[in-house]
């Protein structure tokens, strides 16, 4: 008998999440899936933990009914630590973390829960791949081609201290230029700092984060293929992990 394929699912925008759900559907075709996701927005938490505390896990209703769920009340982290010491009775076969609304590209991916979520996976010993769209609630590229980009993803080695980052532009298929392999991570943001100031009457200063798209980006890399309006594929390396063998 074909062993069937085991995929834990994660994210970070959380289990109510619409590119949670979607990344669910297009799974549930490669293998069986459990989610295990947080129980609220959780973006930018990179790999944090919770250490001291509580979490509470709880089975949920999902739109995919051949999918089981749950939320926690922690970090995209936690949640892969949660599903592998408590809910799963064996280790999954491979980590699918995202969809992200909003892509994790260049200097960003260090902040990333979607990417934390992806590490924690190869901490213990297991493949991930994160995935991210556009921040604008269109699917439709990612809905073309992630299937096919993810079976070729399955069947290449990669090391064991490095996972695959796909990012999707947010257009109609018909508008992408085509999918950039081994792209690597720029070294700026894609999301340049800017604060909103606001000065308050008790003289505090109120900041309000909007951040600005790049601009400009080195050939090569994930951020300039998507300026370009390609589909963005490269591997991230976790430096603890060592040297890959």
């Amino acid at each position: 008998m074909n062993h069937k394929r085991k995929i834990l699912l994660v994210n970070d925008d959380g289990i109510r999440a619409d590119g949670l759900a979607f990344l669910a559907r297009l799974a549930s075709r490669l293998g069986e899936v459990t989610v295990a996701a947080p129980d609220s927005q959780c973006s930018a938490m990179s790999h944090r933990i919770t250490v001291h505390g509580e979490l509470t896990v709880k089975k949920v209703s999902f739109p995919v009914p051949e999918v089981t769920a749950y939320s926690v009340s922690g970090t995209p982290a936690d949640c892969v630590k949660v599903a592998l010491h408590y809910l799963l009775s064996e280790k999954p076969d491979i980590v699918f973390s995202g969809i992200n609304r909003g892509y994790n590209a260049g200097v960003d991916i260090l902040y990333s829960g979607t990417v934390g979520a992806a590490m924690e996976a190869l901490v213990n010993g297991i493949p991930a791949i994160a995935f991210s769209n556009e921040a604008n609630d269109v699917w439709d590229a990612a809905e073309k081609y992630l299937l096919p980009i993810t079976e070729k993803l399955l069947a290449m080695p990669i090391a064991r201290n490095r996972i695959w980052n796909v990012n999707f532009p947010g257009c109609n298929p018909e508008k992408i230029r085509g999918i950039l392999w081994n792209r690597i991570p720029s070294q700026e943001e894609y999301y340049h700092d800017h604060y909103d100031r606001k000065d308050l009457p008790d003289g505090s200063v109120l900041l309000t984060e909007n951040g600005i798209p790049a601009r400009t980006a080195p050939e090569g890399t994930d951020v300039r293929a998507l300026m370009d309006g390609y589909i963005s594929v490269g591997q991230v390396r976790n430096m603890v992990l060592g040297e890959e063998k």
